[in-house]
């Protein structure tokens, strides 16, 4: 009987680190970014002064456009009375235009892609900020963006953590 005690006890002692550990259960969270991002008041600043960059340099390109055509038709009028010289140094000049409308458009387009990294990039540190509070504030061990994700199963006991950023972020439902 007294053997039975201890190996009892040893097994009990031995057991109860391994029971406490598998009782440490991760937790699992989600949310959609897409969704947080739409919902948030300073996304619509954002847009709004993208927006306008963008007017801006799509005026300066229908300026740049609008000037080219004006030249190419008065070329294509004059150009039986001009001198062989004279026009290739039209058509040179008007090679040149097109060539920097060209590059205006590209230049214009990255510099619309680095605006909007600009603008957003408040926005993202903000989310991520909350993200990490909500991770912290309620013991999770992962939260997922399923905007960004290729999650093609998710368990049900993963929890929805929408609300919660929400809720951290100010957003009103």
């Amino acid at each position: 009987m007294r053997n039975f005690s201890k190996a009892l006890i040893i097994t009990i002692i031995s057991v109860f680190p391994l029971l406490s550990f598998a009782q440490k259960a991760y937790k699992f969270g989600h949310f959609n970014s897409q969704e947080i991002i739409q919902a948030m008041p300073e996304r619509d600043s954002a847009q709004v002064k993208l927006q306008k960059h963008q007017k801006a340099l799509e005026d300066q390109l229908e300026v740049m456009q609008v000037e080219y055509n004006n030249k190419l038709q008065k070329y294509t009028e004059e150009k039986d009375k001009l001198t062989d010289l004279i026009r290739k140094d039209k058509e040179q000049e008007l090679a040149q235009y097109q060539q920097r409308i060209q590059q205006f458009q590209e230049n214009a387009s990255q510099e619309l892609r680095q605006k909007q990294e600009e603008l957003m990039q408040p926005i993202a540190e903000k989310i991520k900020k909350a993200i990490t509070e909500v991770g912290k504030d309620n013991g999770f061990t992962y939260i997922f963006d399923l905007a960004t994700n290729t999650i093609q199963y998710f368990s049900s006991d993963s929890q929805d953590v929408t609300a919660m950023l929400k809720t951290k972020l100010g957003i009103k439902k």
